[in-house]
């Protein structure tokens, strides 16, 4: 496994009125091998700029990120990226999506379909391998798109957002099914949320950004131990204060930035 070195990471741009934004500033992050970070914070904080520059598909302004000692430039096949909106090929049947990066990485059609049984069956979808996305419901599509990633055994898991669309219970279930895989594969995971129940219950570590831009106000190192399914882990004590500390830090960013356009 890699981990991820970013240091006084920033990152601007222009918007439609020409105008100079700072979406990320002198972001500093080490993400250890194998671990599970969150990034949450406010609207608009560059949680997913963050995320696109570990990625490769955007430049940063200044600073480094470098996986495993090597600096990113580009989009690789050591990061492996699940987006909200699934991203799934329509035309393509569940198994089909699952070998395409290794197809388009001429892996053998024996390996190809070795990896596909062995996702399949990871996420609880073989008796689907043959479907098409438009037969699957929102939560399978994203199995599917978790598979598909995997597929081409990134060292890194990047995912923006992935359970956003959901409903809730389907949302809990497939954090559920996250934390299995994770535990099986122990990827390094940097994962983009809005919620800070699910950063808490999925993460070993929660950074916390402040409004734009976009800085690092704290980390978090979880102890709640793994595995956390089994038992009520999101009632206990020790979940609860963590997640009123975290969500104490979002609010006073938000309120910071009320403040400021009042």
């Amino acid at each position: 496994m890699a981990g991820i070195e970013i240091r006084a990471l920033s990152h601007q741009y222009r918007d439609t009125r020409g105008q100079r934004v700072v979406a990320v500033d002198d972001v500093s992050l080490d993400i250890k091998d194998g671990h599970f970070m969150t990034v949450v914070g406010p609207s608009g904080c560059g949680k997913t700029t963050l995320l696109n520059i570990v990625a490769g598909f955007i430049p940063a302004s200044n600073g480094t990120v470098k996986v495993d000692g090597v600096p990113v430039t580009e989009p690789g096949p050591d990061r492996g990226v699940v987006f909200q909106s699934f991203a799934l090929f329509d035309w393509l049947t569940v198994r089909q999506n699952i070998e395409f990066g290794p197809r388009m990485g001429d892996v053998n059609p024996r390996e190809r379909a070795a990896r596909a049984d062995k996702y399949l069956a990871m996420i609880g979808l073989r008796k689907f391998a043959d479907r098409y996305p438009y037969e699957l419901s929102g939560g399978m599509k994203q199995r599917v798109a978790i598979a598909r990633a995997l597929a081409n055994d990134p060292e890194i898991l990047l995912m923006d957002e992935p359970f956003a669309a959901l409903d809730a219970q389907t949302r809990e279930l497939m954090q559920e099914e996250l934390l299995d895989i994770w535990e099986a594969t122990k990827k390094t995971i940097l994962f983009i949320t809005h919620s800070i129940e699910e950063a808490v219950y999925l993460s070993s570590d929660v950074a916390v950004m402040t409004h734009r831009p976009g800085r690092l106000k704290r980390l978090f190192d979880v102890q709640l131990p793994y595995p956390r399914k089994g038992y009520n882990i999101r009632s206990a004590p020790e979940f609860l204060q963590l997640k009123n500390a975290v969500h104490e830090l979002v609010r006073e960013e938000i309120a910071r930035h009320a403040a400021e356009e009042a």
